[in-house]
């Protein structure tokens, strides 16, 4: 649910492409903001349309579907489309991927809110997950831990924001700088 990794994602599907097939892709997740219910604060939520506006000047052709605003009740609250990615994950790795992008296609091209077990649900079921297993998982206690657990190696790495890149090579952590719009710059730095 974060709007500059919705950005940066043609960007870093060129840099996956392009990538040595040595180097191997882990995915952790940041959290951002932990469960609610509230609804989302008048000025929180000035301040991320106005950012998907940012967002659409500095990457041309990033698309939002500002319908969300007023269709939905948006809470600040991205633990549970995190928590739904982890289930998607223990399904099988490659639904990792799928979720995070149906998760990204609801919410900014779709008008839907993954906040909402609802919309995770469905998203689960397009692309194939078992659902009960899936609910289950979305509730219970492993998945939060792994949620937790992942925030905390997060907070550990040197990076500063999202989204981030960083190599682990020899025992050692580069923080890649990322670019929006090249992806050889990102490729150069990883495989210089």
């Amino acid at each position: 649910m974060c709007s500059w990794c919705w950005a940066f994602r043609p960007t870093w599907y060129k840099v996956l492409k392009a990538l040595p097939s040595n180097i191997k892709v882990i995915y952790l997740l940041g959290g951002l903001a932990q469960d609610s219910d509230k609804p989302m604060p008048l000025e929180t939520r000035k301040y991320v349309q106005e950012n998907w506006t940012k967002i659409q000047e500095v990457v041309p052709g990033i698309e939002f579907n500002y319908d969300f605003w007023s269709l939905n009740e948006p809470r600040r609250s991205t633990y549970p489309a995190c928590r739904a990615v982890i289930s998607a994950r223990l399904q099988h790795a490659k639904f990792e991927v799928l979720m995070t992008e149906g998760i990204q296609n609801a919410y900014y091209l779709n008008a839907q809110n993954p906040s909402n077990e609802d919309t995770l649900i469905k998203i689960a079921l397009e692309i194939g997950l078992n659902r009960e297993v899936f609910i289950a998982d979305l509730a219970s206690q492993k998945v939060n831990k792994t949620l937790l657990k992942e925030i905390n190696e997060v907070k550990l790495l040197p990076i500063n924001g999202f989204p981030s890149l960083v190599l682990v090579k020899e025992n050692t952590l580069k923080r890649i700088e990322v670019d929006y719009l090249e992806d050889k710059y990102i490729i150069n730095q990883i495989i210089a």
